[in-house]
């Protein structure tokens, strides 16, 4: 497959012993995997193997998927640590103001008044809104919730954040 691919889940281990993988979601659109979406599993040096979902359900807060033609453990445990990917054309049409995850980690955060913070190296959602967790070049990292008062511009051409950061957000 030549189209560029995006990474929706990682698959962390098998449940049970019917052909059921724990997957970790890196998405947050929740119909990504229904039943009867495709999806690419690709695991390092092999080519990527589309399956189709057979099964989903939410367990402790993962992601419980089953592949059609995989029935048994003994079907899917080579799946484990492997990721779960879509290719573009599969990506969802977004509303203003609304970006892939991919197109926000990378970027530089920078503040109103031009003091560059780091790099957003991962996005947490943990209810409300997602927190965009930023790398400092030196010290601790910055949780930025993504919410209108903090984050005022995102420019993911550029790769640039720029925020206004509330009281206590930088210590």
């Amino acid at each position: 497959m030549t189209e560029k691919m995006f990474t929706v889940g990682k698959i962390i281990n098998t449940h049970g012993i019917k052909g059921e993988l724990k997957v970790l979601r890196i998405t947050d659109f929740d119909d990504r995997f229904e039943v009867g979406k495709r999806v690419y599993v690709v695991n390092d040096g092999q080519a990527p193997l589309q399956v189709t979902i057979s099964s989903h359900r939410v367990h402790k807060g993962f992601d419980l998927l089953q592949f059609e033609g995989y029935e048994n453990m003994n079907d899917i445990i080579h799946f484990k640590g492997s990721e779960l990917k879509i290719p573009e054309s599969d990506q969802t049409e977004l509303n203003e103001h609304e970006y892939y995850y991919h197109e926000i980690i990378g970027c530089t955060v920078i503040t109103e008044t031009g003091e560059e913070l780091g790099m957003i190296k991962e996005i947490l959602s943990p209810g409300a809104n997602d927190v965009w967790v930023t790398r400092r070049k030196s010290g601790k990292d910055i949780l930025i919730p993504y919410i209108e008062d903090v984050v005022l511009e995102v420019d993911v051409k550029a790769k640039k954040v720029i925020i206004s950061p509330m009281e206590g957000l930088l210590e």
